[in-house]
């Protein structure tokens, strides 16, 4: 085949392909030592497309930040269903954040969006949606206020492992989620229950 029949790339993917890669190198190194030319290699680019396609820098980390927001929403997604099919008792939402620990990835990605957000105001509504997520999925049954308590601490756990290298035990999880959490809101209390 010669060169003028060659088949076109296309624009899209090649676009995500850069996307994926300015991602990665977030999650990998940070946001501020992504450079134009670090995301062209990894994607196999020539650098030209970087810009290309973005106009800025600033523009292709808000595209890799929005990327790794919908991975953390589709993981979230995940966690949606668990909690349809098990429920959301203490103990399965701390096996959930326990089997999430061994995802460094996933915990990498997460940690990148929250830690770029307190810099740039542009990105705290991404982190605050998807910590929102998190609060919509217990407060049926806790409460806004024990629902958000309990995104607090997990967003702890993850902050914990991240600077300690080391998972706390799954029990404490559930005994600290247990206690945030007390009972459903739908259970009468005890002082409230006839005899």
């Amino acid at each position: 085949m010669g060169d003028g029949s060659r088949r076109r790339r296309d624009p899209e993917a090649r676009r995500r392909e850069i996307v994926t890669a300015a991602a990665e190198l977030i999650v990998e190194v940070g946001a501020e030592a992504v450079t134009h030319r670090k995301v062209a290699a990894r994607a196999g680019v020539p650098l030209g497309a970087t810009t290309q396609y973005f106009d800025t820098l600033d523009d292709l980390r808000s595209a890799a930040f929005r990327a790794l927001a919908d991975e953390v929403d589709a993981r979230l997604d995940g966690v949606r269903q668990t909690i349809a099919d098990r429920g959301d008792s203490p103990a399965v939402i701390a096996a959930l954040v326990f089997e999430s620990l061994d995802d460094h990835h996933a915990v990498q990605a997460d940690r990148a969006v929250v830690t770029a957000a307190v810099h740039d105001p542009r990105l705290r509504e991404l982190a605050r949606h998807l910590s929102d997520r998190l609060v919509e999925l217990l407060e049926p049954t806790y409460g806004e206020d024990r629902a958000r308590a309990a995104m607090i601490f997990i967003d702890g756990v993850m902050w914990s492992m991240q600077i300690r290298d080391a998972h706390l035990e799954q029990s404490f999880i559930e005994t600290a989620l247990a206690r945030i959490l007390g009972d459903s809101v739908s259970t009468p209390s005890a002082a409230t229950a006839t005899p």
